[in-house]
């Protein structure tokens, strides 16, 4: 006979079902939304931004185990309504169901105070613009209403947290762990809103604050400077939607995801719809176990968002999540694509004139035999193959010729020595046209020297060449229809009742992906055709896959991945290799490719293609001016 699971031999005891009383109603609810002293030092703030206030003070003690007081002047609570305001479901933000439905608060439940009191020792002192004075209200609803002093706005002062359950205590860390997630709180909080003050201490020593300013600054403040001096800004909106914020660049992207802020009207969310758009916008610049940083507000009519969904507020669903994926990734993209190198020069980069409909893109083809420049030559190219259909790609001089203003001025003369004309540099250009300067010379076949207006500029021309031909590669392949592969013989397998649901509600999502996937039966896919580009992988794998990604984000991320991790592979093995020699014109059309090029801060592998030494650094390092 086998033993019962419960090594317990106790009989359970049945009791008829009775009405709880509030006490433990109110510790019930306590025990979904008091997980620990930062989620009182949540809901406290949240009220004190609810009621208006623009200056807060937070004060714990021994991590806010012993104590959370936090000040506001905000509107206060007129006294008649304290009782009321310590009641459980008690609230002045919603009043219907079109309320709810249309959250503009942080707070709404009517529960935070109640269940606070109900585990610790609650104190509320308030006081309205029109009072005389202050009142206070001690415990809980029952307590009394009595005069005291206090400045409008209002004090809630928690003592003794989880003093009447010492078990949930008991699941307590460290003092200082449970302090740093407090201040985390607070940091979150102070970081949606830079047009509150907010002051934190602990055991009475203040150890932040946070004045009245700019969101830059205040970005800047609690991320530090590392993310200040690596940073996009980002501000676009598309009907109902608007994202705005910063973006760290991808070299100043980080080991642990501890520095990813997103809001949603206010409210800070840990959304994995959102984080998977942004993270597949970081895809081309960033490795895979790197963390990119950021701090991003999206604003959206209430009516269009559920925070009500988890009793933290910490989740929320949309709408119309895939247009809110597809929003936020495109708009994170898009500041991506900026070339922080036009941030040394006065004009924005040279833009190559576009070839017409149809017309191949230019390609820099590396040739085993033959200078780096021959590749520019006005000549034919050898189309490329792919999958059966070809492009070609080819690189044009007269492109290059417009960005020079000349060739005359990037040529030496005919009677100078190859010393000499490495060492030259175009003097009679403005240096504010060409961000990256120019090129000085080459060191050891791996590095470009070039000088511009803020100093030394040296490239890593393999990891430049990589970015510049990827995305060649990227807009050639965009500029066409997506090439599908119809398979000899369909691949069939087996589906669930998820899998096959969604190949019938998005067939016309998958056909514009290149897929054709028919429902065989109520339990069998068939998969008949598959993009050109990714023939040769896994159908049914590839399949299982895409149909997982529309069904949650409404598109497929992984059809783009796996193609851009194919053009990735080729534009290395064809870019310009190391042990190279260039010549200072060769170089100079690199640096303009770069210009002109988006994402070309990095190469597809994520690694920093150039880097800006400044003149002040070079004096700094012989000691000039000392």
């Amino acid at each position: 006979m086998n033993a019962p699971l419960s090594s317990s031999s106790a009989t359970p005891t049945y009791r008829p079902i009775q009405a709880l009383p509030d006490q433990l109603i109110s510790q019930i609810a306590a025990g979904e939304v008091i997980e620990r002293p930062s989620a009182v030092v949540k809901e406290l703030l949240e009220n004190a931004l609810d009621a208006g206030a623009t200056q807060i003070t937070v004060r714990l003690e021994q991590g806010g185990v012993k104590r959370i007081a936090i000040t506001d002047n905000g509107r206060g609570i007129p006294p008649e309504q304290l009782p009321l305001a310590l009641a459980r479901h008690a609230t002045s933000k919603i009043a219907s169901l079109t309320d709810l439905e249309n959250v503009g608060t942080l707070g709404f439940r009517g529960e935070a105070l109640a269940s606070i009191a109900s585990v610790a020792q609650l104190t509320v002192t308030t006081r309205t613009a029109d009072a005389a004075h202050a009142w206070e209200i001690t415990g809980s609803q029952h307590g009394a209403v009595s005069p005291a002093s206090g400045a409008q706005g209002t004090t809630i002062d928690v003592q003794d947290l989880y003093f009447n359950t010492p078990a949930r205590r008991k699941f307590l860390k460290s003092e200082q762990t449970e302090y740093g997630h407090c201040a985390e709180v607070v940091r979150r909080i102070a970081l949606a809103r830079p047009d509150v003050s907010f002051s934190l201490s602990h055991n009475g020593k203040t150890v932040d604050h946070w004045n009245v300013g700019e969101f830059a600054k205040r970005s800047a403040h609690i991320l530090g400077d590392e993310f200040a001096n690596a940073r996009l800004p980002l501000d676009e909106a598309a009907g109902p939607l608007r994202l705005h914020g910063f973006v760290g660049l991808p070299t100043a992207s980080k080991a642990r995801a501890d520095s990813q802020y997103f809001y949603v009207n206010g409210r800070f969310v840990r959304d994995k719809l959102l984080t998977h758009a942004v993270r597949a916008a970081y895809q081309d610049v960033l490795h895979g176990d790197r963390y990119p940083s950021y701090a991003l507000s999206l604003e959206l009519d209430p009516a269009l968002v559920d925070v009500n969904v988890h009793p933290s507020k910490i989740e929320v669903r949309f709408r119309d999540s895939r247009s809110v994926h597809q929003f936020v990734f495109h708009a994170v993209s898009r500041a991506l694509a900026q070339t922080s190198a036009t941030s040394f020069g006065n004009a924005p980069p040279p833009q190559l004139q576009q070839p017409a409909a149809g017309a191949p893109l230019p390609w820099m083809r590396e040739q085993q035999q033959g200078s780096f420049a021959n590749q520019f030559a006005a000549q034919p190219a050898k189309p490329f193959s792919f999958g059966g259909d070809g492009f070609g790609v080819r690189q044009n001089s007269e492109a290059y010729g417009a960005m020079f203003r000349g060739d005359a001025a990037m040529s030496p003369p005919q009677n100078m020595g190859d010393a000499a004309a490495r060492a030259q540099a175009p003097q009679d250009l403005p240096a504010g046209d060409f961000p990256l300067g120019f090129a000085l010379a080459q060191l050891h076949g791996i590095y470009v020297l070039a000088q511009n207006s803020a100093g030394l500029v040296v490239v890593d021309m393999h990891a430049a060449h990589e970015r510049i031909l990827y995305e060649q590669l990227k807009n050639a392949l965009d500029g066409n229809e997506m090439f599908v592969q119809p398979l000899l013989i369909p691949v069939t397998f087996y589906a669930d009742a998820v899998e096959v649901g969604t190949a019938e509600e998005h067939q016309e999502t998958l056909s514009a992906l290149g897929f054709d996937i028919a429902v065989m039966s109520p339990t069998t896919l068939a998969v008949r055709a598959v993009p050109a580009l990714l023939k040769n992988a896994d159908a049914q794998t590839l399949a299982r896959d895409v149909l997982r990604d529309v069904r949650e984000y409404g598109g497929s991320r992984v059809l783009l991945e796996r193609r851009n991790e194919l053009l990735g592979t080729l534009a290395c093995h064809t870019a310009v290799r190391a042990n190279r020699s260039l010549t200072v014109p060769e170089m100079n059309a690199l640096l303009r490719q770069m210009e002109a090029t988006e994402r070309a801060d990095q190469c597809n592998h994520g690694r920093p293609t150039w880097s800006q030494m400044a003149l002040s650094d070079l004096d700094k390092l012989f000691l000039r001016g000392q």
